[in-house]
């Protein structure tokens, strides 16, 4: 698979076209055809670079995430308490879905089941990669003595997506409701108050009760 780096302008091109066709028409109503329609090129040239939708897909999932894999690993590695690290990787977290909403709308929408599952390895993997790393940063707490040793670990990823899933979703109440009249008012709102939310969350399940 790939590496970001490592596609084309052409690649990069179809890429964008179908990351937004797949978010409007879903994966099922978008074709081969519809892409290489909207991106002006030929089908074989679709078919010459990606293979097949499914193939593109996985190709679209490394293009959008390969940089967070990268983060995640660095922040590991960083001089940090174990809280502070988790603090970090929600940051990261929050920051690349809302700046990738269509991807990951994509992914967490439309591909629940066995089957889809199955077919996106690169989605699979990189999914395992994540939590390996959240497992890291948690064990490291559990060993100095400062996170509960009864957390469900695969269980913090869905609490942190899930929360900021439905805030955006729920986009118009929450813009009315918040007085968010404008775009950036909305992700700064996200980038600041649903972020510390979410934080101040994931710390009430991992920390001791003093």
């Amino acid at each position: 698979m790939p590496l970001k780096s490592n596609f084309n302008d052409k690649q990069i091109q179809i890429l964008e076209v179908a990351e937004t066709l797949f978010a409007e028409k879903g994966f099922d109503g978008t074709s081969i055809r519809n892409i290489a329609k909207v991106a002006k090129i030929n089908i074989a040239m679709v078919s010459y670079y990606f293979g097949s939708k499914e193939r593109l897909l996985e190709s679209l999932i490394v293009y959008r995430t390969s940089d967070l894999k990268n983060q995640l690993e660095n922040l590991l590695q960083e001089d940090l308490e174990p809280i502070e690290k988790i603090n970090k990787l929600i940051e990261l977290y929050i920051n690349r879905i809302n700046s990738n909403r269509g991807i990951y709308r994509i992914l967490h929408f439309e591909f629940t089941s066995k089957k889809r599952e199955q077919n996106l390895q690169a989605f699979s993997e990189l999914k395992k990669g994540n939590l390996k790393s959240l497992e890291t940063i948690i064990e490291e707490g559990q060993k100095k003595g400062i996170f509960r040793k009864d957390v469900i670990i695969p269980l913090i990823t869905p609490t942190i997506l899930g929360t900021f899933f439905h805030f955006h979703m729920n986009k118009p109440f929450f813009e009315n409701l918040l007085n968010l009249k404008t775009e950036d008012l909305y992700n700064n709102y996200i980038k600041t108050n649903l972020t510390k939310h979410i934080q101040q969350t994931i710390k009430a399940l991992l920390i001791y009760e003093s």
